[in-house]
């Protein structure tokens, strides 16, 4: 549920937010209820697959909650501390015994049903969510080196399970890549356990596009969780903490993720270049934030569509590169929309060809553009980029 490009609710996003809003609205139970109801026909419903990542190495899986006692949490100051999921996705040294990492959770997947329906028409049956595996395998060691780290921080109300492929395409060869959730703001979020405050799986505030204050909220939150993941990371001990080479460090993200991976840079020394994989770099006001106000002096790559682009995001970006000369440049795919950096990509051509979403909700959606060559043309875009920024492979 990445932040519209209007300020103001149009039939579709208040219709959407209603039904978003009436899926919310069922209690765990109710949702329990329906999805053993539709246990019969799980059987033949469709099981959607990922591309597999094409580098040298097999890929670990570690999954971490970290938790920030020094923050409360801004869209529910009921938990009293601020908390993150990350996956680390690594270089593995052997992936024997361990077995393929789902996509989702089977909590995340049942709440994802609902909400990418609401939100982005995709179909309420017929899907097996949690049956998607990824190519990365929980708990396999890391291969040791120190090997360079990237973070990956996801689109407004979205999960960082949607960024997967990118991210194994990435840890193939021979980075570390951590992919940060930021709960509240995320659509879905499963933690090991329960907290006061707060459910095992935690849901999205967002009924709709971001008010002015949620988006200047959201991405204030994401800066400072993603600089908090640096600092957790700086203290990981173990096998996976002596395998991070934190002096090469590099970040990327999607929609409002790529606002703040670009803010981040600007903010963080520790940062030796970004990715914005389409986000806007001002307020909703058109306030332009800092990152676009002054400029940068590492670099950054703005990587965009032209089924997404409008004049906000030319103002915002092309303030940017006014005012960073050529340590900035700016890439355009053809025939793609917004969700084409995501798994959607390669996702939603498998809905079409099940006959469950339209030829119309494609394009909206990714664009007209082949799964193949698009999942190619943005791997090639970031991996070429970070290759020779934040250069991959153990030291």
């Amino acid at each position: 549920m990445t932040p519209s490009r209007a300020t103001s609710p149009t039939r579709r996003t208040v219709t959407r937010a209603g039904l978003l809003a009436a899926a919310l609205a069922l209690a765990p139970g109710t949702a329990r209820a329906s999805a053993s109801a539709s246990a019969a026909s799980a059987a033949s419903a469709l099981v959607l697959r990922l591309p597999a990542p094409t580098g040298p190495y097999r890929i670990g899986a570690t999954t971490l909650p970290l938790v920030d006692p020094s923050r409360n949490d801004p869209w529910d100051p009921a938990i009293g501390v601020r908390e993150v999921m990350v996956t680390v996705l690594h270089p593995a040294r052997t992936v024997r015994g361990c077995p393929r990492a789902p996509q989702m959770t089977a909590g995340e997947a049942e709440l994802f049903t609902f909400l990418a329906h609401a939100v982005h028409g995709l179909p309420a049956s017929g899907v097996d969510w949690a049956a998607t595996r990824t190519h990365s395998h929980a708990g396999a060691p890391v291969l040791p080196g120190r090997w360079p780290v990237l973070l990956y921080t996801p689109g407004g109300g979205e999960a960082r399970s949607m960024g997967t492929s990118l991210a194994e395409e990435l840890a193939s060869h021979g980075w570390v890549v951590v992919t940060v959730d930021h709960p509240g703001d995320a659509g879905q979020v499963e933690f090991p356990v329960p907290r006061p405050g707060r459910d095992r799986v935690r849901r999205t505030v967002f009924l709709g596009p971001p008010t002015a204050g949620q988006f200047r909220t959201m991405i204030d939150t994401r800066v400072a969780d993603l600089r908090f993941v640096l600092d957790r990371l700086e203290t990981l001990e173990g096998p996976l903490g002596r395998a991070l080479d934190l002096g090469r460090v590099g970040i990327y993200g999607h929609s409002a993720g790529g606002t703040a991976a670009a803010q981040a840079l600007y903010d963080d020394r520790r940062l030796a270049a970004a990715v914005n994989l389409e986000g806007y770099l001002d307020q909703v006001d058109g306030t332009l934030l800092p990152v676009a106000r002054y400029g940068v002096d590492r670099p950054l790559l703005l990587l965009g569509t032209d089924g997404f682009r409008d004049a906000r995001l030319d103002r915002s970006w092309g303030a940017v590169l006014a005012r960073s000369g050529a340590r900035v440049r700016r890439r355009q795919l053809d025939d793609a929309a917004h969700g084409v950096f995501t798994d959607y990509a390669a996702l939603v051509p498998q809905l079409q060809a099940a006959g469950l979403v339209t030829a119309a909700d494609r394009i909206r959606l990714v664009g007209a553009i082949g799964a193949r060559e698009a999942v190619r043309a943005v791997r090639h875009e970031v991996r070429g980029f970070f290759a020779r920024r934040v250069p991959a492979g153990a030291q």
